[in-house]
């Protein structure tokens, strides 16, 4: 017989194993709950790992393709250095702040520097030194865009300087000055115009003789002569002045090149050069049957410093072209007119034009275009040439309009300023 106590005693029991059940059932879930998050956990931390692996390798392969870059960039600048090092031309390389960077060896031994000494300096800082001077005092302050310009650095040296920007996209990063030895072409160059000044000379001499004898026989000095002894007389006479021309072109053209060319620079009036120089080939204009004019201009032209007999040769040059490449019926136009502080002289003809392919060398020493070659005019090829260096030397400017069987123009300038006078001493 179960008592009531033995009753309560098995119902507490029971609630007790009942709870317990419940702590299993509960701790069951909560263990199943964080294997399953721990789980869930070790999937991420694998994925993880994975990614991370994956990152390891992309890392691995940007320093791969990075250190092949660099040893690449490496080999690059050796072989820069290299060619820099051994070029023949001197360099010096300005940062964008103009401060020297790199000076080659060719640069050092032509300024006897070295390295050390100058770089970091600035070009002003560089113009301290006497023997840089020259050069610095050419490219400026500010490194101005420069193509072959020659420069005397010392007796037996003489470079012609050129600079250009050192860009990337759009940023100007600096500036390569390239220094050329141009010594011994100088010194060549130098010798020829001396053999060809004394080779002119030694034949003016006796081809004046000659001239003048020729001359004498003509105007019958020595006896009569006969219609076919004048014929013949006339055309040696005619050859003989060729090549008294083609002496006294050459000898201008020593001058020129030995920088002594101007001589008398006075203050005058350019209008009546022109006129006289027009006046003097009025025969041939006529003879050839070509009409001319002069268009004049409407105000008085300001005065300009110049040396008449120079300036004179240059429009008779011009001319002349006009004249001899112009077929009979055609015509010249001459005009003058007040440019700003220029006078500028324009000379259009309705000649044989200049090839387009040809009119880069049309200033050049003994050119001649194709087409003129074919007319079988007379000429040295020179006139241009020493028309160019007059205006020039004058601090003026020389160009051409040109298309071929339609015509050329050829214009040319003359500053008028008062600081020009001063410019003209130096001649």
């Amino acid at each position: 017989m179960i008592t009531k106590e033995t009753s309560q005693k098995r119902e507490k029991e029971l609630q007790e194993m009942d709870r317990i059940a419940k702590m299993l059932i509960r701790r069951d879930l909560e263990l199943n709950e964080m294997r399953e998050k721990r789980e869930a956990e070790l999937k991420k931390l694998k994925e993880r790992t994975k990614e991370l692996e994956e990152s390891r390798k992309v890392l691995l392969n940007i320093l791969e393709d990075v250190e092949e870059a660099r040893r690449l960039a490496i080999e690059e600048r050796d072989k820069t250095l290299a060619v820099i090092t051994n070029f023949a031309d001197g360099l010096l390389v300005f940062d964008k702040e103009n401060n020297l960077s790199l000076i080659n060896p060719q640069a050092e031994d032509f300024f006897k520097v070295r390295e050390k000494e100058i770089i970091g300096k600035s070009i002003i800082e560089l113009g301290t030194f006497p023997i840089i001077k020259p050069v610095v005092m050419l490219v400026g302050k500010e490194i101005k865009r420069i193509f072959r310009k020659e420069i005397q650095i010392k007796e037996n040296l003489v470079l012609e300087i050129s600079t250009t920007p050192i860009m990337r996209e759009e940023e100007k990063l600096g500036s390569l000055v390239i220094l050329h030895d141009i010594t011994r072409e100088k010194m060549i160059e130098r010798m020829k115009t001396e053999f060809v000044s004394l080779s002119a000379h030694q034949l003016r001499t006796p081809l004046s003789a000659i001239k003048w004898t020729l001359r004498m026989l003509l105007d019958e000095d020595l006896g009569a002569i006969t219609e076919e002894q004048r014929e013949f007389i006339e055309k040696t006479y005619k050859s003989n002045e060729r090549m008294i021309n083609l002496i006294n072109d050459l000898l201008d053209v020593t001058r020129i090149e030995e920088g002594r060319y101007l001589y008398k620079p006075t203050l005058t009036q350019i209008e009546p050069i022109v006129q006289f120089v027009i006046n003097s080939y009025k025969e041939e204009i006529e003879r050839r049957k070509l009409k001319i004019e002069f268009k004049k201009p409407e105000k008085k032209l300001p005065q300009v410093k110049i040396d008449v007999e120079k300036i004179k040769l240059a429009i008779q040059n011009l001319l002349e072209n006009a004249i001899g490449y112009t077929k009979s019926g055609g015509e010249i136009s001459i005009s003058l007119r007040d440019s700003k502080k220029e006078i500028e002289f324009s000379i259009r003809d309705t000649g044989v034009g200049i090839p387009k392919d040809q009119q880069s060398r049309i200033f050049s020493k003994f050119f001649r275009g194709a087409n003129a070659i074919r007319m079988e005019t007379e000429g040295s090829g020179l006139g241009l040439f020493i028309t160019k260096n007059i205006i020039e030397a004058h601090g003026g400017k020389i160009w051409f309009e040109s298309e071929e069987g339609k015509g050329t123009t050829f214009h040319f300038t003359l500053p008028v300023k008062e600081e020009f006078g001063e410019f003209l001493k130096e001649f």
